[in-house]
């Protein structure tokens, strides 16, 4: 284990509101360039109807559905045991190849696991009413926890999944028995790339054309297909409104000074009580950076750090796959011995 890093930037001194605007308004225009805006952003929406909460009966069968904090959110639970949640990334739901097939792994280890979509994924409702879109899954993440009387959990996240954990560990340390965490988004490319990918499309679309060009983007497609009900919710947003709420949202991907991790100042990571495991990203993975990772441990009082069970471009490969129909998180369960040591240990 590495040594703990001090602080040299008075841990965690919030930044200057107009230079973080600057910052990502100027990232948004150079990012523009190089990368296609997919634009998956969320928004203000109305009330959703009332659903009906229902809990899990037969584990790993059909999806359920529970209202958490105002919204309807789908998930599954496979197996019985100690209870655990994973958490992937991106906007991607838990029928994502790799998500299901962890799950049952654990499962077959003694692990109840829960596989959930978030807020703008899947079955889930869209929603918005948050200071950004994290902590909005976090909150979820713990209220769902709670509802389904899975609390505390094994929290395993990856990619904005592991940026969802660490928040709900924070946010909300009782329902987090132990976490394990891998590709942690961070620096400066990897970090505006984020701006754009999750807020730009979508805000440019309610700028030009309303809340109907936002509804029509490709990045909604699914959430809407799964949940018609969500394309309402689009509708009803003022687009003033929603483009505040995206600036809003893409400049909280800025950390602030002394914190790897957007969202979170150096004395979060401090007040972490609960066992840790962070998992060292690839040399080569520009998205998750490595020393993203060597900060989050350094920061985090008694975290272990391990190396993954694949090679160092792991990401890079994933990524290619992906673009030839694959999974990002396909070799997920290959992690399942690594978690259950990790769960097993004291």
């Amino acid at each position: 284990m590495s040594g703990r890093r001090t602080d040299k930037h008075g841990g965690g001194v919030p930044e200057n509101s107009r230079r973080r605007r600057a910052l990502v308004l100027g990232s948004m225009g150079v990012a523009g360039v190089l990368i296609h805006p997919h634009a998956a952003a969320s928004f203000a929406l109305a009330p959703p109807p009332p659903l009906r909460p229902r809990q899990t009966g037969a584990r790993g069968g059909s999806p359920e559905r529970v209202i958490v904090n105002g919204l309807g959110i789908e998930y599954e639970v496979v197996g019985e045991g100690e209870p655990a949640v994973i958490t992937p990334g991106g906007r991607f739901s838990k029928d994502t190849p790799g998500v299901r097939e962890l799950a049952q792994a654990l499962a077959r280890g003694g692990k109840r696991v829960l596989i959930w979509d978030r807020p703008n994924c899947g079955g889930s409702d869209v929603g918005f009413d948050a200071e950004s879109e994290t902590a909005l899954n976090a909150d979820t993440l713990a209220g769902l926890l709670r509802a389904l009387d899975m609390a505390p959990a094994l929290v395993v996240g990856g990619s904005a999944g592991s940026r969802v954990s660490l928040h709900a560990a924070v946010r909300h340390p009782d329902v987090v028995s132990k976490l394990f965490v891998l590709w942690i988004s961070g620096g400066p490319i990897g970090l505006a790339s984020l701006a754009v990918h999750y807020c730009q499309g979508s805000a440019q679309a309610a700028n030009t054309g309303g809340m109907e060009a936002v509804a029509a983007l490709p990045e909604w497609a699914e959430v809407i297909r799964r949940n018609p009900e969500n394309r309402a919710r689009i509708l009803s947003q003022d687009p003033a409104r929603f483009i505040e709420t995206m600036q809003r949202w893409a400049a909280a991907f800025f950390p602030l000074p002394g914190s790897p991790v957007p969202g979170l100042t150096v004395q979060d990571f401090g007040s972490l009580r609960m066992p840790v495991m962070v998992l060292r990203s690839g040399a080569s993975d520009l998205s998750h950076p490595r020393r993203t990772s060597e900060e989050v441990h350094e920061l985090i009082p008694g975290a272990v750090i391990a190396e993954p069970p694949w090679p160092d471009n792991e990401w890079l490969m994933r990524q290619a796959a992906a673009a030839a129909g694959e999974g990002l998180f396909a070799n997920w369960p290959r992690l399942a011995p690594q978690i259950l040591d990790f769960a097993a240990g004291a």
